[in-house]
């Protein structure tokens, strides 16, 4: 029987505008907390957005997803999955980072994940802008590089901006190879589009076999046929995913820093989450939120739906 305390609070017992928000209403479990260690999936914020390049506002991007998130219930709609009865799920708080130093706050974040890695907690997480995955995978790959299927309307491969920024959200993954935290020949990008610089992030790709979907082979070939191919090349070894929300269509997901026309509606964007299950997952983020271009809600509810599915597909699957 699942253990009631890391059950979410019902929208039958406090209305969903009421009360302290939590990442889907689950238990405020900060590491110092005494269940700390009994967490399995932990969902954690990462309020920063240093890295940003064009339009600012991710820092804002978790306190938003809190709220949104009051909306989302116990059953998969579809699976019929109860997350929150399979898993031992809990808020994990903030990382705080330091919004003057971006070698500082990427220190910050990556001690907080050993935290995590040391405890045996899968990581949920919710940024911040798209650099905050690489001091999180410093974390996570430790033990050896991951393969990553990864949701972006661009690559995020530059090797630099502004003649020798080595860190911004347009190159955390160039970096994730080059320090080996990443397999390249087990990285998938899928969506991408858009006007470009240049074509050094994909020469990059195609010298390191690193797989692009773009989003013109994306609709060509349909979710289901894109999504299988993604699953063969990441295989059953430890994976990571990040999804830029980005990624889908700005009309249905308007509040994000460089939004890209021509992308997945909203339930593509879930769908391509549905795809991922029977993974080995060992944590996944959702980044670019940015709450001050998002004046409807609307990103902020899609993006907690899709963490939602995220968690649904990092748990055990039945059968």
């Amino acid at each position: 029987m699942s253990d009631p305390f890391f059950h979410p609070v019902s929208g039958f017992e406090l209305p969903r505008f009421a009360g302290v928000p939590t990442f889907m209403r689950l238990p405020h479990v900060p590491p110092d907390h005494p269940r700390f260690a009994e967490v399995e999936i932990g969902l954690l914020g990462v309020p920063w957005d240093s890295g940003t390049t064009n339009r600012p506002g991710p820092r804002h991007g978790p306190r938003q997803l809190r709220d949104a998130s009051t909306m989302i219930r116990a059953q998969h709609p579809v699976s019929g999955l109860r997350p929150f009865e399979t898993a031992r799920c809990a808020d994990l708080g903030d990382v705080g980072p330091n919004p003057a130093d971006i070698g500082d706050s990427m220190q910050r974040i990556t001690a907080f994940y050993d935290r995590l890695v040391g405890a045996g907690i899968r990581p949920l997480t919710a940024g911040g802008d798209h650099l905050t995955s690489l001091p999180v995978l410093r974390a996570l790959a430790k033990d050896g590089p991951l393969g990553m299927v990864h949701f972006d309307s661009h690559t995020d491969l530059f090797h630099s901006y502004f003649g020798g920024t080595m860190y911004t959200h347009g190159t955390p993954f160039r970096r994730a190879v080059e320090e080996g935290l990443l397999d390249p020949g087990r990285v998938v990008q899928i969506g991408i589009r858009g006007t470009m610089y240049d074509a050094e992030d994909r020469d990059f790709a195609a010298a390191t076999g690193i797989r692009i979907v773009t989003i013109e082979e994306f609709f060509d070939r349909g979710v289901a046929d894109v999504m299988k191919e993604a699953r063969e090349i990441v295989g059953r070894q430890p994976t990571y995913v990040s999804y830029d929300i980005d990624f889908v269509d700005p009309t249905f997901a308007p509040g994000t820093g460089t939004p890209e026309v021509g992308g997945p509606n909203s339930f593509q964007a879930l769908q391509v989450c549905r795809e991922l299950c029977g993974l080995n997952i060992v944590g996944a983020d959702l980044v670019e939120v940015s709450p001050p271009f998002d004046a409807s809600g609307g990103t902020a509810f899609l993006a907690v739906s899709i963490l939602f599915e995220m968690l649904c597909a990092m748990l055990p699957q039945p059968g």
